[in-house]
């Protein structure tokens, strides 16, 4: 492992922690979008089915089922929490993500790296979480406001991309047979769409102001 994959683990895990923190300390899920966290649910689920046949390291797997328990954990405390879902954003968490798995289940059928059902599902993973950001993206834009623990929420999740995109460029560099292409890619898209948020967190960070988002 690199130091470009560590620091992005470690940010994607800070990212989770984060919410976790709001939510539990704050007993509020206002600004966060549950529409993200169910695909960000199914993203695990389906990309590490490998826990059930292969073993790579403890750390490996410790990662894995951190990930995997903890977005459901935030998905059943937005639903059936009695305090946190009274404060969730429904008029404003809109976005058809059911579209959005449709359409990467679909991608992943057309491209993939092996015709293997893990395979299939480990490209479709990597589609989706290139896009599940977009409920959440919307629905800051649609509230305006954003507090402080959600925007450090979405701003650590993206910097676990870009350090992601820096430990594929090393790979490239260093490894001799490097070829998960879907991953770069879809990390690329991934990356930009967090380009709008990134300029205005900047903006709030450099004036020590609240961060606002345009409508």
């Amino acid at each position: 492992m690199n130091i470009f994959r560590l620091a992005g683990d470690m940010t994607h895990l800070m990212s989770v922690l984060v919410l976790l923190l709001k939510i539990y300390a704050t007993k509020s899920c206002s600004g966060i979008s549950l529409k993200t966290q169910e695909l960000y649910a199914v993203v695990f689920l389906a990309r590490y089915l490998d826990l059930l046949t292969d073993f790579f390291s403890l750390y490996n797997s410790v990662m894995k089922v951190v990930f995997i328990a903890s977005s459901l954990a935030i998905v059943w405390c937005m639903r059936y929490h009695r305090a946190v879902r009274r404060t969730y954003d429904r008029e404003l968490d809109t976005f058809r993500h059911y579209f959005l798995i449709l359409g990467s289940f679909v991608l992943a059928l057309i491209f993939h790296e092996k015709f293997t059902v893990q395979e299939i599902f480990w490209a479709f993973s990597i589609y989706l979480e290139a896009v599940a950001i977009l409920p959440q993206l919307v629905l800051l834009q649609r509230s305006g406001n954003v507090d402080n623990l959600t925007g450090q929420y979405v701003f650590f999740l993206g910097a676990y991309r870009g350090f992601y995109i820096l430990n594929w460029i090393y790979r490239y560099f260093t490894e001799a047979h490097f070829g998960r292409w879907i991953a770069s890619i879809s990390g690329l898209v991934q990356t930009a769409l967090y380009a709008d948020f990134f300029y205005y967190y900047f903006i709030s960070w450099k004036n020590n102001a609240k961060l606002k988002l345009p409508a």
